[in-house]
């Protein structure tokens, strides 16, 4: 199967580059910098912008199946502003189906995020929610993916988790009780490389997560637990959290804003689990905590 995997160059892209690689299909990575050294052996690039729709159409060519993965991350604040999670995410997949449309691909497989919602209370989820529209509204046979919070190797949750609740003493918004359901890379992309391989997964959205729903504050002990450190969550009232991060938002390169509180007032987690769509069950799942292990021990 000819395969291209918009994004491949990403952190979930990499690895789902060589997972497809793996299982025998022909991959190609489209991104603004293609040359990623993390890519295998054998994964062609091509260079593109999803935002610039002459500049990715040609690589929609012969293919049988388009994963879409471009996405800006909702743990920080755009360079851009806000206006850029609607440029990327909605203008973006808007771009990447056209051209899909276009060229006839079999099927797409389109990355949202939990709770997208075109009415939600963040900028990101609004535009993830508008962008599910447009490829759920869309000609083409589709399957949309909407994980919580992806770890593994060169992803940056840990290290997000890191800067927000440093070791020692971690002052966090509401005490650090929103909640996450953390799911490891390497478990993720082999059940997005069978919604291509399975047409029983067409027309399908699923709510991916991993084996355990966690705080913030659980998991910033359990991050600094793993390097011999330990901290102590001090909570910080929702209310004087908003006012900083508005206030600090407006400060060039400070790294979050309001955008980011709002996100940390609601949880980012399963109703449903639905990988048993793909024949996993809870306990077949790597938990943060081994993974953290595993990775202290090499």
């Amino acid at each position: 199967m000819k395969v291209l995997v918009v994004g491949g160059s990403g952190f979930i892209g990499t690895n789902l580059c060589r997972e497809l690689k793996s299982r025998g299909h022909e991959v190609t990575a489209l991104s603004r910098s293609p040359s990623s050294e993390d890519l295998p052996s054998g994964v062609n690039k091509t260079m593109g912008n999803v935002t610039a729709y002459d500049s990715i159409t040609e690589a929609f060519e012969g293919m049988d199946a388009v994963y879409n993965l471009v996405a800006l991350s909702p743990l920080f604040k755009p360079s851009g502003g806000n206006e850029m999670h609607d440029k990327i995410h909605r203008q973006g997949t808007e771009n990447v189906v056209r051209a899909a449309e276009k060229h006839d691909v079999g099927h797409l497989v389109h990355m949202s995020a939990l709770g997208a919602d075109p009415d939600g209370p963040t900028a990101y989820i609004r535009a993830k929610g508008r962008a599910e529209e447009i490829v759920t509204e869309s000609v083409l046979e589709w399957t949309v993916f909407r994980p919580s919070v992806v770890f593994g190797d060169g992803g940056e949750f840990v290290s997000f988790t890191k800067m927000l609740a440093p070791p020692y003493v971690s002052v966090l918004p509401g005490g650090g009780k929103t909640r996450f359901q953390p799911i490891w890379v390497g478990d993720l992309v082999p059940m997005m490389s069978d919604a291509v391989e399975d047409e029983s997964h067409v027309g399908q959205v699923y709510e991916i997560g991993g084996p355990d729903k966690m705080t913030l504050a659980e998991i910033a002990k359990l991050i600094h637990k793993s390097n011999g450190q330990s901290t102590t969550v001090v909570p910080l009232p929702m209310g004087l959290a908003k006012i900083g991060l508005t206030v600090a938002g407006s400060v060039p390169g400070f790294p979050m804003g309001a955008d980011q509180y709002r996100s940390l007032k609601f949880d980012n987690v399963t109703d449903d689990n639905d990988i048993g769509a793909f024949n996993y069950g809870t306990g077949e799942l790597t938990t943060l905590k081994a993974y953290l292990n595993d990775r202290r021990g090499r």
